[in-house]
């Protein structure tokens, strides 16, 4: 079940690579995408494939009735390591914030964004074989 987590994780950011490649018309000369609404997309596949590779390694919404907070998320991953902590931080910020509730369509936002999303899901997936 957990390494489905990591595999789903996976298939989300394909899916915000996809949508930035097909639907965000990319402008060379502006490096940046044209269309917002695909870059506002990508954002939240990316920072759900986050929260999917969190899910598979804490068990952050294990007995939950209400909705999990990001400040759940914070304490569990800061018990266990500091730079996931770091890792998960500036992703919410690139990918939560800046590309999803911004629309920030700076091609190199959106790369850093699919860059640390990796990064997150290739170290939870490495504390899962650990």
């Amino acid at each position: 079940m957990k390494k489905d987590l990591i595999q789903e994780a996976r298939r989300y950011v394909a899916n915000a690579e996809k949508t930035l490649n097909e639907n965000g018309c990319y402008n060379k000369e502006l490096k940046q995408y044209e269309d917002e609404k695909y870059v506002r997309a990508a954002g939240h596949y990316l920072w759900h494939a986050v929260l999917l590779a969190l899910d598979a390694v804490f068990n952050v919404r294990a007995d939950r009735r209400t909705r999990v907070d990001i400040r759940d998320y914070y304490e569990a991953v800061r018990k266990r390591d500091k730079k996931l902590l770091a890792l998960v931080n500036n992703s919410y910020n690139t990918m939560h914030l800046s590309m999803d509730y911004d629309g920030n369509s700076r091609k190199k936002v959106c790369d850093d964004g699919i860059s640390l999303a990796n990064d997150i899901i290739n170290r939870c997936a490495s504390f899962l074989t650990a």
